[in-house]
């Protein structure tokens, strides 16, 4: 049986991770996820796949908010959960996605410009925004996120990751971690590897007993250069700089999102939402066949 062997949010978006013992999962994925946003003059997003060392940027949830620190930094930054007021209303893109989001102000822009090297802005995802998953891929239905690439939610599967090292391994190349791929929940005991592709629901106890959390999984995810990244050091591999996507292009290229390199499973909230879901849930798959 499918266990959640763990959980993991990213308050500012291709920053850090924190890894969770127990989440609230709403219909915009994990509580906090993706909430804020280092974006460029224009609003554009700015992530690792330009500045590496965002990696570097650690996130910790405080009483009242995300405390963010780096390496080299003289400062941290302390992000309140709640809004000062007052914050500018600006433009903001996440790809072709275009809204308003508000912006941190100057204290924020020069620790991120400071912490990457390059002029930035912080935006905060503001509480009366909505944007939508695209509603080819979620059969119509809406499914809010925030700051993600485009969907609430990525799952990944421990069956999965072994593979890849396996394959890896053969080329005498090191494994990866599956902090490389960014999910949100990872999931074990799943079977075979990549199994994940052919499931429909995933539906996993809740925390605090009653309904179970209904996922529905609803596109493969390609994956992009940050992979290739170290999670910790913000660098990539001298001797293997592109892996593991070399590897995956052997066996990964997929139709469905026009050949991208998929690993993982994006996913939104069917039923459930605002229940918490603990690391060691027991969860069970529903599978989906395509003719």
């Amino acid at each position: 049986m499918p266990i959640v062997r763990a959980l993991f949010v990213y308050p500012v978006k291709s920053c850090g991770a924190i890894a969770l013992d127990d989440a609230q999962l709403g219909l915009k994925g994990i509580e906090w996820d993706r909430h804020w946003m280092v974006a460029d003059a224009n609003g554009r997003l700015v992530t690792q796949r330009q500045y590496a060392a965002m990696a570097r940027i650690v996130p910790t949830f405080v009483e009242d908010g995300v405390r963010l620190t780096m390496e080299g930094m003289s400062e941290a930054l302390h992000l309140p959960f709640a809004p000062r007021g007052g914050e500018a209303r600006v433009p903001a893109s996440v790809w072709d996605d275009s809204f308003e989001a508000l912006d941190e102000g100057d204290h924020a822009a020069q620790w991120f410009t400071q912490a990457i090297g390059v002029p930035v802005r912080l935006l905060r995802f503001a509480h009366d925004v909505t944007r939508l998953a695209s509603r080819k891929w979620t059969n119509g239905e809406d499914a809010p996120t925030q700051f993600a690439d485009g969907f609430p939610l990525l799952v990944t599967s421990e069956a999965s990751l072994v593979e890849l090292n396996e394959r890896l391994a053969a080329k005498g190349a090191p494994p990866v971690p599956m902090a490389r791929f960014r999910p949100n929940i990872v999931v074990g005991d799943v079977g075979d590897a990549f199994e994940e592709d052919f499931i429909d629901t995933l539906a996993i106890e809740s925390a605090s007993g009653g309904e179970e959390i209904v996922l529905r999984f609803v596109k493969p995810c390609a994956r992009c250069p940050i992979t290739t990244i170290d999670q910790l050091t913000g660098e990539r591999d001298a001797q293997w700089p592109t892996e593991p996507l070399d590897t995956l292009a052997v066996f990964r290229a997929d139709p469905r999102v026009d050949g991208g390199l998929t690993f993982g499973q994006n996913a939104m909230v069917v039923t459930g939402a605002g229940k918490h879901v603990a690391v060691g849930a027991r969860a069970q798959w529903d599978y989906r066949f395509d003719d």
